[in-house]
């Protein structure tokens, strides 16, 4: 049996730094508000010229580089992301030509923050069935594009980053399960309500941002995340003493405490990069992961649970041995 493995990390942040303070003089806020809600103290934004495609490369080329996989290696481009550089084509396609890529298919995956989850798993599925035998999974935002920077509910939480992993064919057990859900009758707790179809004269307009019931979603994720890690040990026979380490979607430190509690984890086994990052959407997983591996922590044989939770809803998790 084929098993899906990762051979390779990579993650890229933009260089310029929003820090809260600088926030606090736009709306009305303050770093000690912020941090106390969310553990966010500073996030990462893009510059004018500087794309979704331009951050997925970076983090692209560093993933096939700690792989040492040629990127004529790839058979397959999976890009998560909610803010593609176009409409069409796909950013994983324009990120294909990026990397001389010629044939295989590339596509996006629109899951919002469980975007590279989803990713994963259909990454996995290819690699499985002998469909693929490299893939390249990279989850890239640039959230500062849909962001309203006069509300201060939502745009304090919101950075721009790509992140990707290089999954390979294997006869030792990589990707162990992934769990994808989703339910869209709570669609207006999370979203950016009007796009290309849907009410398009208001798409640039403050209507085309991002809009949040913070303490519903809150509520919700707290709970499904607890499901969810109830679903994943169980149906790989675990324990929750097995897991070595969560890396979990960065969207607020309660929600991830309250994930790890539930795995009796202590915070020491959790990859937090919500502080310095802040909500990056489907680049906040490769993200923490890729720092994790670089920083030494991760190594090879632990067992990770990955998982998160994004609007829709959406939510899901990939539990790997790395």
């Amino acid at each position: 049996m084929n098993y899906a493995r990762i051979l390779g990390t990579g993650g890229f942040l933009p260089a310029r730094v929003v820090t809260n303070a600088e926030l606090a003089l736009k709306v009305d806020t303050s770093d000690e508000w912020i941090v106390s809600r969310t553990g966010i103290r500073e996030r990462r934004v893009a510059g004018a010229h500087e794309t979704t495609c331009d951050l997925a490369e970076q983090a692209a080329r560093r993933a096939l580089e700690a792989a040492e996989c040629a990127a004529t290696d790839i058979d397959l481009i999976i890009v998560a992301t909610t803010t593609p550089d176009r409409i069409f084509p796909s950013t994983a396609c324009l990120l294909q030509d990026r990397l001389g890529i010629h044939g295989p298919p590339a596509f996006d995956v629109q899951a919002v923050c469980t975007g590279f989850i989803y990713a994963l798993g259909i990454a996995e599925k290819f690699i499985k069935t002998g469909s693929a035998k490299r893939a390249l999974v990279v989850g890239a935002e640039t959230m500062s594009r849909i962001v309203n920077w006069e509300d201060r509910s939502t745009c304090v939480l919101f950075g721009d980053g790509a992140g990707a992993v290089v999954l390979g064919a294997s006869d030792q057990p990589g990707i162990l399960s992934s769990h994808l859900h989703a339910d869209g009758a709570y669609k207006d707790l999370l979203t950016v309500p009007c796009g290309v179809s849907e009410k398009p004269d208001q798409w640039r307009t403050a209507t085309g941002q991002i809009t949040m019931r913070g303490n519903e979603v809150f509520r919700m994720a707290v709970t499904t995340l607890d499901a969810l890690v109830g679903e994943t040990l169980t149906a790989n026979g675990l324990k929750q003493e097995d897991v070595r380490w969560l890396v979990p979607h960065q969207a607020n430190t309660r929600i991830i405490a309250a994930t790890a509690k539930r795995l009796g984890l202590s915070m020491d086994q959790v990859i937090v990069t919500v502080d310095r990052h802040g909500n990056t959407s489907g680049a906040s997983i490769p993200l923490a992961f890729d720092v994790a591996v670089r920083d030494g922590r991760i190594q090879r044989g632990d067992i990770v649970l990955m998982e998160g939770f994004g609007g829709g809803f959406t939510w899901g998790s990939v539990l790997l041995k790395y």
